[in-house]
């Protein structure tokens, strides 16, 4: 278990540059003594500390902004990972307030969407109906949305993401993976709590996309895997991914069509291409029929009549808006992948993979798969640009990084959890199984937007729902968004409604 070591300070706007470290002369050697070993140079973190005043939740209050970093060392004492945390807390302090710990995925994603997009005190105003965020200035307004009225805020950006980062010799393979960064950051959230005096504290957990994972795993390495238990009163999930196996795009595995049919659905239902009276109504006949018959047609593979492939074939097409012609020529079995090209291709258009209502125009109309992501690249440059303006401008941050909106350690990733069996089929969900049956006091929020391709609500509802999980303590919200509801204005009000009832429900 490698140390962490947390500077916190207590007066506004202090800096403490790596460069104010000095080296201590060295005594001459005595002529017989051996030159003892050098300790390993000291990284001193920059931590910078500023208060502000807002409304949240309707509740003026004063609050502090603590952006700094926590030195990681390995069992040497050396120095190897520097972790940037943003805390929000609202002053004067009371440790008997809840305090949230969030971040978000990828693996490689910063805290940045969550933070001015969510539930952060300043956000980024990009437009609210699924358009192009176009080019700068992007206003950075207030939000009233944030969540300082019911809970404190410490948004953690990971190695490789935001300002955080791997020093000297370190090792990636150290941090990058499943479980090694899962265990990073429980101990930077441990260290938070100490150093803060927050052990009495009501704790929540809260991640985006593959920040569920990370949640799920961070949860097992508090509660599950230790006797130093820091056991927490909720965890909130929004676009949730924790099955893996379910939604792989692998030759054999029906379940991906499963999973993802209910939001081809609703998406060919924004885009015109469907019929239904809603959309809620229309997501709960896909995942019926999904389940039902599209699941026993599946799963009978080549076994399956002339009869009933002709009935899925019509209701198939019926659900996605597409032709049975193409349908057929695809197996009825259509990937996302190739949904975001065919849905709209007579109009000379793509749908989003991170939310479907956004639509975008490739460099022709004959490929198979999309040039990008309209979803992603109509709301990136105003996140990084926000991100960049309020870390490096108010909250006093100094640094000549870049910030990681989407770092690229992807690749780099160790995916493995266990053993040969455990990896076959990965699903992080028995961790929240585990934690749910052991603590008594734990809660989950599930949130989904129905336009999410990148993490389908009916997936995330098939995880949820296996064997060996309670259902008691787990509720799903839903959004008229995709993957990022918060981009979306009544979905980002909504959201935040959600999550403040579900802490003050504790």
């Amino acid at each position: 278990m490698k140390s962490v070591t947390a500077y916190m300070i207590g007066a506004a706007a202090l800096v403490f540059p790596a460069s104010a470290l000095a080296q201590a002369p060295k005594p001459a050697l005595a002529a017989a003594e051996k030159p003892k070993p050098e300790k390993p140079e000291e990284v001193v973190p920059q931590v910078v500390r500023t208060l502000h005043s807002g409304t949240f939740g309707g509740q003026r209050m004063r609050y502090s902004a603590t952006i700094g970093e926590t030195i990681v060392k390995n069992k040497d004492g050396v120095a190897e990972v520097a972790v940037v945390t943003t805390a929000y807390v609202k002053e004067p302090r009371d440790p008997s307030r809840p305090i949230t710990f969030l971040f978000n995925g990828g693996p490689g994603s910063g805290s940045v969407w969550l933070q001015m997009g969510a539930f952060g005190p300043k956000r980024v105003a990009i437009p609210s109906d699924a358009r192009d965020d176009g080019a700068p200035p992007y206003p950075i307004v207030d939000n009233p949305d944030a969540l300082l009225d019911v809970s404190d805020l410490v948004f953690i950006d990971p190695p490789g993401t935001g300002f955080s980062r791997l020093l000297g010799k370190a090792d990636p393979k150290e941090y990058y993976g499943i479980t090694q960064d899962a265990k990073l950051i429980a101990e930077v959230i441990r260290r938070w709590i100490g150093d803060n005096g927050r052990w009495n504290s009501p704790k929540y957990l809260g991640g985006e996309s593959y920040g569920t994972t990370r949640s799920a795993a961070v949860a097992n390495q508090l509660m599950n895997v230790t006797f130093n238990d820091v056991a927490l009163n909720g965890i909130i999930l929004i676009s949730t991914i924790l099955d893996f196996a379910a939604g792989a795009d692998t030759p054999g595995n029906e379940l991906t069509y499963i999973t993802t049919l209910p939001s081809m659905a609703v998406t060919a239902l924004y885009h015109g291409k469907a019929s239904a009276p809603s959309v809620a109504a229309f997501a709960d006949e896909a995942r019926a029929w999904a389940i039902g018959p599209y699941a026993a047609f599946l799963l009978k593979g080549q076994k399956a009549s002339a009869e009933e492939r002709a009935v899925i074939r019509r209701q198939l097409a019926r659900f996605t808006g597409l032709s049975e012609a193409y349908l057929e020529s695809a197996d009825l079995r259509v990937t996302a992948a190739r949904f975001y090209k065919q849905l709209l291709r007579d109009r000379g258009l793509t749908v989003g993979r991170l939310d479907g209502r956004y639509t975008g125009k490739d460099f022709d109309n004959a490929g198979e798969n999309v040039d990008n992501d309209p979803s992603f690249y109509g709301i990136d440059a105003g996140y990084t640009a926000a991100v960049n303006a309020w870390s490096r401008g108010p909250l006093g941050f100094k640094t000549d990084r870049e910030y990681q909106s989407i770092g690229r350690i992807l690749g780099e990733w160790d995916w493995r959890i266990g053993g040969r069996d455990d990896n076959a089929y990965l699903n992080v969900t028995p961790y929240l199984g585990q934690a749910l049956r052991e603590n008594s006091g734990l809660k989950i929020l599930v949130t989904q937007g129905y336009y999410d391709f990148a993490t389908p609500f009916f997936a995330a509802e098939y995880a949820l729902t296996r064997t060996g999980i309670p259902q008691d303590r787990i509720t799903y919200t839903y959004y008229d968004s995709g993957h990022m509801m918060y981009v979306r204005d009544q979905d980002r009000g909504k959201l935040s409604a959600d999550v403040r009832a579900f802490i003050r429900a504790r």
